[in-house]
């Protein structure tokens, strides 16, 4: 049975569509009576923008405290001056590292919004035109959370852990070193994991990897699939020992070279025993990871980018109400999705999977080692500062 809060809301609920998801936050918006903090990719100037735009200035005129954060490189098309009236109404608006060569590869891809300290929404989608959509007859296909309980606490730290780094580029990057590792935070309600750039241990990918290993029944739906060695062989081993492995990805695609580099992936997997699914109305842009009665969700999809480069947010949730629904959920997709047949997809052109290798040479040698790259140039640099900064405040010698 899902969790009950002591109002008898539910704790969790999905938020089904994009378009759904989008009015539920407007409506919180404008019901807000203290607080309104905003974490966003893309923040695009449209009308469903402007919506977002009036509804924050609105808050902020009544006296409630609004934050802003905008990734600089996901809204890249938003004019500079546009969240300026939320400011001149007593908001707090800034953009997430502000675009410098340096660091150009470690984006804010989190999304969130709180509201009153008290009920969390935890998105897949941005606040852009083709996210308000139900996903079959318009816009892409999405979805998210909404959260009350436990973990809205740890929710809001993170945003204001994320809302003061966000311009580090001025700052000594020290001051945010915490920020630049992996976490992993556990509630009576479920967990939290905080993405953010680097290699080593991914308390996110570890805990994936442990519900892949005795899950009955997985069922993981995500935009861009381009997983680790370690978890693409989780699913592989999952398949082989009887579970039931199904994944659902897009057919029609916002980036090519992702689902490119997906598709090379399909025989081993299609070898294996996985079913591979492509859902056709519509760019699918959802993250839902269902194994058991144990739900994933947030902005993370399974690629390297996400769970190596971006900052991200992803929660891990035991409700079996939920993944019954999310379950439910799943199985109408399939109905609007094309399955991959091993026999068929082995026939596909040369020029095909020479794409399919390229596509996978750019998004895993390139961008994973340019932004590793970049990660080290950062921490040696700011070796160097600390060095410096020591030297400096040591006592003269006698």
């Amino acid at each position: 049975m899902a969790a009950m809060s002591h109002a008898g809301e539910r704790q969790v609920e999905w938020l089904t569509s994009g378009r759904q998801g989008l009015a539920r936050m407007l409506e919180a918006i404008g019901a807000a009576r203290t607080s309104v903090v905003l974490e966003i990719y893309i923040l695009q100037d449209s009308e469903i923008g402007a919506v977002f735009r009036h509804a924050l200035v609105a808050a902020a005129a009544r006296g409630v405290r609004v934050r802003v954060l905008v990734d600089a490189v996901g809204s890249l098309e938003l004019p500079a001056d546009y969240l300026n009236p939320v400011n001149e109404a007593g908001g707090d608006c800034r953009w997430f590292n502000p675009l410098e060569l340096g660091r150009l590869s470690y984006r804010d891809h989190r999304k969130l919004l709180i509201v009153d300290d008290a009920v969390a929404f935890v998105p897949g989608f941005n606040i852009a035109r083709e996210y308000d959509g139900d996903g079959v007859e318009q816009g892409w296909r999405d979805l998210g959370l909404v959260i009350r309980g436990p973990l809205v606490a740890e929710l809001l730290r993170a945003f204001h852990g994320m809302f003061g780094a966000a311009s580090f580029r001025h700052r000594r990057l020290s001051r945010f070193r915490r920020h630049m590792r992996p976490q992993r935070v556990d509630t009576p309600q479920g967990d939290l994991f905080l993405l953010s750039p680097g290699r080593g241990r991914n308390p996110a990918r570890l805990a994936l990897m442990a519900d892949l290993a005795r899950a009955r029944k997985i069922r993981l739906t995500t935009a861009y699939f381009l997983p680790p060695v370690a978890l693409r062989r989780a699913l592989i081993a999952a398949a082989r020992r009887g579970a039931e492995v199904e994944l659902l990805l897009p057919g029609p695609t916002d980036v090519r070279v992702a689902q490119l580099a997906a598709r090379g992936q399909y025989t081993r997997l299609l070898k294996a025993g996985v079913r591979i699914f492509e859902y056709q109305p519509a760019v699918l842009h959802a993250k839902r990871y269902l194994l058991d009665n144990v739900v994933y969700g947030g902005s993370a999809n399974l690629d390297l980018r996400s769970l190596n480069i971006n900052y991200e947010i992803l929660v891990r949730l035991e409700d079996v109400e939920l993944a019954r629904e999310g379950h439910a959920a799943f199985e109408e997709d399939l109905r609007r999705a094309k399955e991959v047949a091993l026999a068929s997809w082995r026939k596909r052109s040369w020029w095909s999977r020479v794409m399919e290798r390229l596509a996978s040479i750019i998004l895993v040698r390139l961008d994973l080692r340019f932004a590793m790259r970049q990660l080290y140039r950062l921490r040696v640099k700011e070796g160097r500062r600390a060095f410096q900064r020591k030297r400096r405040s040591a006592p003269a010698a006698r």
